[in-house]
């Protein structure tokens, strides 16, 4: 049994958030940064969430109600004037063509029972393979893969619901997530074997491609939420994050690399390349490595987010310094103790 202090559900409190998933990566990160900003933040978990498993964060409530029972959700939430989506299923195509739209029904319905806005992060597989270098809000969309049209449909859906007046709705989108634990690029490839001095990189080493600092990208999602009366009913902004090569990544590794005693006799981190030929055989079998697979052309493609129109609604976005970035990343991952990090910024 999750035990919990319900907050009062009264009007006088302007400042409630639902977060759906939020025992995720992005679902977590959100429910902190609310919380530190002074939100009162509901934080919904599958019924079957343990309760050993929940931190205990001061302004948070949570929730372990079904994300399609919309009834108890809006029961339990009907202070909330903002609902971040942060559900995601499997990254495989089965669970995405059966999950992602039912998902995203259940995110609409609670919503509109709580005339709420909800707030979504995107990314960039909407532009497909022929994404010219700079994306702004009203790049055209010509998603050449599976998940890039999936998203490009919610997005659509998610627009469609704000035409009858009873939600609001921002996507916020961004780059590949790095920070806030596991199951990104870093840990899943690209740095897994750093304590054994090598790194594995997906592309070209000399391709900028954007990444989302996940503690940066939740700040941005409160400082849009605080702004959100100065939004249409619908509304697409950029979250530019870090813009960086596999070089800038190589530089922060050696340093700390040579810090832990990681580095090779040669003094130089081993790099590797992605097995892009061997990861598609290899979805023959494991559906989660194909849709990987139909993810190489972002390793190669140049690009990056604009955000001017971000900036304008919230001045400058959060950033934290790339190596700082790098650095907490691994000590979420465990890789990297926190003293580490106190003694690098000493």
């Amino acid at each position: 049994m999750i035990t919990h202090t319900r907050f009062p559900h009264s009007t006088d409190n302007p400042s409630t958030v639902l977060i759906l998933g939020a025992r995720g990566r992005l679902g977590l990160a959100a429910t902190r940064a609310f919380a530190q900003a002074g939100w009162q933040v509901l934080a919904q978990v599958r019924p079957s969430a343990q309760s050993a498993a929940l931190p205990a964060i001061p302004g948070v409530w949570w929730m372990p109600v079904a994300v399609e029972d919309t009834a108890a959700l809006a029961a339990q939430a009907q202070s909330a004037q903002v609902v971040v989506h942060a559900l995601n299923p499997a990254y495989t195509h089965k669970a995405w063509r059966e999950q992602a739209p039912v998902l995203m029904e259940a995110a609409i319905a609670v919503t509109r029972q709580l005339r709420a806005t909800l707030m979504l992060p995107g990314n960039v597989y909407n532009f497909g393979e022929a994404m010219p270098p700079v994306l702004r809000e009203d790049t055209s969309q010509a998603a050449t893969g599976f998940k890039g049209r999936m998203r490009v449909q919610l997005e659509q859906r998610l627009q469609a619901a704000t035409r009858q007046g009873e939600i609001r709705a921002v996507v916020l989108r961004a780059g590949d997530f790095f920070g806030s634990g596991t199951g990104s690029w870093i840990d899943q490839a690209i740095a897994k074997d750093l304590p054994r001095g090598r790194i594995t990189w997906p592309g070209p080493l000399d391709v900028a491609t954007p990444w989302a600092y996940l503690p940066d990208l939740a700040r941005t999602f409160v400082r849009v939420a605080q702004e959100r009366d100065r939004l249409a009913a619908f509304e697409c902004l950029h979250f530019a994050g870090h813009h960086v090569t596999a070089q800038q990544w190589l530089h922060s590794f050696t340093a700390i690399a040579a810090e832990q005693g990681w580095l090779p006799d040669a003094g130089a981190l081993r790099v590797g390349q992605l097995p892009w030929p061997l990861l598609r055989v290899m979805g023959l079998v494991a559906p989660t490595f194909a849709a990987l697979a139909d993810m190489r052309y972002l390793w190669r493609t140049p690009h990056r987010l604009d955000n001017t129109r971000l900036r304008a609604l919230i001045g400058d976005e959060p950033h934290t310094p790339f190596d700082q970035a790098v650095r907490q990343a691994l000590v979420d991952l465990g890789l990297v103790s926190i003293c580490s990090i106190r003694a690098a910024l000493a």
